[in-house]
């Protein structure tokens, strides 16, 4: 299993530090929440922010990208530093694209579907991913309550995939209920409040006990 913390809660006060916590601690992934106040209800940091923290770790950017037409801005967020980079479904009407522009640049790609959206809706693409990322909460906001029903999705996903494809969860996860995603099949967990609220290394720590 891996853990990533999403720095979508972190103090950006002092970003740098937080992240070298994380990585202390063990993580080897940092998910990074893009949001275009479009296709969800809030905006948050973009390619500058990522730059930026680039030349501070070598951990592996999951830049999950929570924007309308995705295809305009894949390229630059790759450019800026993102080792693997997921869209949604729901957001873009050239998926084929958008796998093809990540996956030309040696990056891994990524599908995404909302609590909502039927997991057929990413099928056809399925085997062009690296990934598919299930959102547990709706997307746009930190520190929800984890959604139960999405776990047939995951099951789904890791019976015709098998054992070693990437299924990410994000969305409400704490240590209470993350052996909930874990057994229903991820092995990619995304971690925002129940990592950064508190003691970083901690709060790491507990979550991949």
């Amino acid at each position: 299993m891996i853990l990533a913390p999403s720095i979508l809660s972190a103090d950006f006060g002092i970003l740098a530090e937080q992240i070298k916590k994380c990585e202390k601690a063990g993580a080897t992934w940092l998910h990074i929440d893009v949001m275009d106040g479009h296709f969800v209800p809030n905006i948050s940091f973009a390619m500058p922010v990522i730059k930026s923290i680039r030349k501070y770790t070598d951990m592996f950017f999951d830049v999950h990208l929570m924007i309308t037409e995705p295809e305009r801005y894949i390229n630059d967020f790759i450019d800026c530093g993102a080792d693997g980079v997921t869209f949604h479904v729901e957001a873009t009407d050239f998926a084929d694209r958008c796998i093809e522009m990540i996956r030309s640049r040696g990056k891994l790609a990524g599908i995404s579907l909302n609590p909502n959206t039927p997991v057929n809706a990413i099928i056809p693409y399925i085997e062009k991913v690296d990934m598919a990322l299930v959102m547990s909460v709706e997307p746009g906001y930190g520190g929800q309550k984890y959604i139960d029903s999405v776990n047939r999705k995951i099951k789904y996903l890791r019976e015709i995939k098998g054992d070693y494809f990437k299924i990410e969860v994000d969305g409400g996860i704490t240590a209470d209920n993350i052996d909930t995603a874990i057994d229903a099949g991820a092995n990619i967990i995304v971690a925002g409040t129940s990592v950064f609220k508190g003691d970083i290394e901690e709060n790491i720590k507990r979550l991949t006990r």
